[in-house]
């Protein structure tokens, strides 16, 4: 399918692997303009060599500085950025009693500051284009707290009230805002999650097998395209049917 974004610019944030780089790779078949970023350089231009044309970008979204640093240093590799995905790695596990309160901050730099930070960055020149399209990648965690994940359940959730508000107020000005949540998907962050346990994680889910991140980048480049101009706000869940609820 033609997705309509040929010679888009995209930046896609934490791409250098799992879930982002396989965002990059969806958007570079669809032939957008790509950069990708990271905080290590050497896993960044490894992963490079996976996404046609790709410009990298070493940055650490985790700072605000340094996210906003990124969509500049993007905007004069591309010219304009019509597509900003932004994402980021998870906090450390833990649960309200192992949790202490001084790695709540931490946690919100890094899953809903960095977010706040690359669309203030990057979407006002969408607006005055009258064209952009935002992506997070968040996790299904926003609708159904993951037990231990403490720190990602509650920044994560904030990132999403965010960008919903953020929807309705560019809406009329031809940019779309969405999020993608994610369940199990076969990526480093699950491995160092689950460890011995990754195999029965897998026989929990409703397919009884992990998700694939390329599925996973193509339902995001779709987001992107012309066909989905008319979604926006919207949460969806990518997780095999995990999430059990009715809405």
């Amino acid at each position: 399918m033609d997705l309509g974004i040929a010679g888009r610019g995209a930046l896609v944030a934490a791409s250098s692997a799992g879930l982002g780089l396989a965002t990059a790779q969806a958007l570079a078949l669809a032939g957008c303009r790509v950069v990708i970023s990271g905080r290590d350089e050497g896993r960044l231009r490894t992963a490079a060599e996976s996404v046609p044309g790709a410009t990298s970008i070493v940055a650490d979204v985790s700072d605000q500085a340094g996210a906003t640093r990124l969509v500049d240093e993007a905007r004069a590799a591309l010219g304009a950025i019509d597509i900003l995905i932004t994402n980021a790695g998870g906090p450390p596990a833990g649960n309200f009693a192992s949790t202490p309160l001084d790695a709540y901050q931490g946690a919100l730099d890094l899953n809903l500051l960095s977010v706040v930070a690359l669309c203030r960055a990057a979407v006002p020149a969408m607006q005055e284009r009258r064209w952009g399209r935002v992506v997070a990648i968040t996790s299904i965690a926003v609708k159904q707290p993951i037990a231990h994940l403490i720190l990602s359940n509650t920044a994560r959730a904030g990132a999403t009230g965010f960008l919903k508000t953020l929807a309705l107020e560019v809406a009329s000005d031809g940019v779309t805002v969405n999020s993608l949540l994610p369940g199990l998907h076969r990526t480093d962050r699950l491995r160092q999650l689950y460890g011995d346990s990754l195999d029965t994680a897998e026989s929990s889910s409703p397919t009884r097998a992990f998700g694939d991140p390329a599925d996973f980048g193509r339902v995001a480049a779709f987001l992107c395209s012309e066909h989905a101009r008319f979604v926006t706000g919207v949460a969806l869940p990518v997780d095999g049917g995990a999430y059990l609820g009715l809405l």
